[in-house]
């Protein structure tokens, strides 16, 4: 089985996670945990290690991070390692909404590699954009 773990500080993975489910239904194959605040790095990876216990030496993981180098990512791949995973783990950063659901996707298509990473990379550029707004003054007593 391939997985997606997302992990972060704060409540965002779980968050994410929650959206997931909303939109998409609830997926075994997902995963999230997040350091929040007065959690302990080793507290984090303790906890980790209970949610990643599901993942076997048989299996891949897609791991989504809020911050490339930032604790929950880093101990995560640390986690990954010890576990002998890496080998098996594409890593991004700059966890979102748009990225998780493309790489949940192309997890579901069953896409190479290659192609998963390139299109979570392409959701993720894709997603980050102003909208543009447009007022009317006349039209003000529409509001």
């Amino acid at each position: 089985m391939r997985y997606l773990l997302l992990v972060s500080h704060g409540t965002m993975a779980p968050g994410v996670h929650s959206v997931i489910k909303m939109l998409l239904g609830d997926r075994d194959n997902v995963l999230s945990y997040s350091m929040e605040d007065g959690v302990s790095a080793d507290e984090f990876v303790a906890h980790l290690k209970e949610v990643v216990a599901p993942i076997t030496a048989d299996d891949s993981v897609v791991v989504l991070g809020d911050i490339v180098g930032g604790s929950p990512l880093t101990n995560t791949l640390n986690t990954l390692t010890e576990a002998g995973l890496l080998a098996k783990t594409i890593a991004f950063g700059g966890l979102s909404l748009p990225m998780a659901i493309s790489a949940l996707m192309a997890i579901e298509d069953g896409l190479d590699d290659s192609t998963l990473v390139q299109n979570v990379i392409s959701e993720a550029r894709e997603g980050a954009r102003q909208v543009e707004l447009s007022f009317e003054d006349d039209d003000e007593e529409d509001l």
